[in-house]
Order: C-alpha cells, then structure tokens, then sequence
C-alpha cells in the first residue's frame, strides 16, 4: 500500500514538473523549427514564422516586405546560394518579447551570418527582422 502511494506521488511529480515545462520546450522548439528551415532551404516552412510585415537586409539591400513578399526575396536567396549547411551560434533575448539568434550560413563555401530577430506571440515566435551578411 504504501509502495502504491509513493508510486503514484512520484508519477504526480513527474507529471507537474513535465507541464511546467511545456511553454519553454515550445519556444525553444520555434528556434530549432526556425534552423531547420533554413538549414533546408525553405522559405515556405520560413514564411510560416513572419509577421505580416518583415525587415529584410541582404548583404545591404534593405527592404520592409509583406510576409509573401518576404517569402520571395528569401526563396531567391536560397536559389542563388543554396544552403549547405545552417548552425545556430547564438541565442538571446532583450526584455520579455524580443528573441534573436544568430547562425553561421553555409552555401557551397560562401559563408554567411545571419541575424534572426522574433517577437513573442502567444507561446510562438514571429519572425519580424533577418538580416544576412556575406562573411
């Protein structure tokens, strides 16, 4: 009987500790669903994460573009420099709200460091600013 019992607290622990942690597993899945997109190359699977109105700079050229917009000018880069490989070097965030990182672009030997900058909506993130510079 008593075995039972500290059974089922053990379980009721566990179980509290996992859903508390839920939100947090969330947002940082929204960093890695970010990466993987770019790693792939997928402006569509990008796009899903823009606000409706999203900074570009690429390599100086700067522009505020809708969300399909912006989907276009970042499926042009990857056609011109496909992705070989994409890796996430930093994360941080200022206040509440804002989230960033920043990863290393690789795309047949031409480097690029992206800056990725999120706004925090609900338990996701909304892209609203990337900006790639050639290294």
């Amino acid at each position: 009987m008593m075995k039972n019992l500290i059974t089922r607290a053990f379980f009721l622990l566990l179980a509290g500790l996992i859903l508390c942690n839920v939100p947090a597993w969330s947002q940082t899945g929204d960093v890695e669903e970010i990466a993987i997109s770019i790693k792939a190359g997928s402006s569509k699977d990008l796009s899903a994460f823009f606000e409706n109105n999203v900074e570009l700079s690429i390599n100086g050229n700067e522009g505020d573009y809708s969300r399909n917009q912006a989907e276009l000018v970042i499926r042009d880069f990857f056609k011109k420099f496909p992705p070989s490989d994409f890796e996430v070097v930093h994360k941080g965030k200022s206040g509440s709200q804002i989230h960033y990182f920043i990863g290393t672009y690789d795309s047949a030997g031409i480097d690029f460091r992206i800056l990725v900058k999120c706004k925090q909506d609900d338990n996701e993130k909304k892209i609203y600013s990337i900006d790639i510079n050639k290294e």
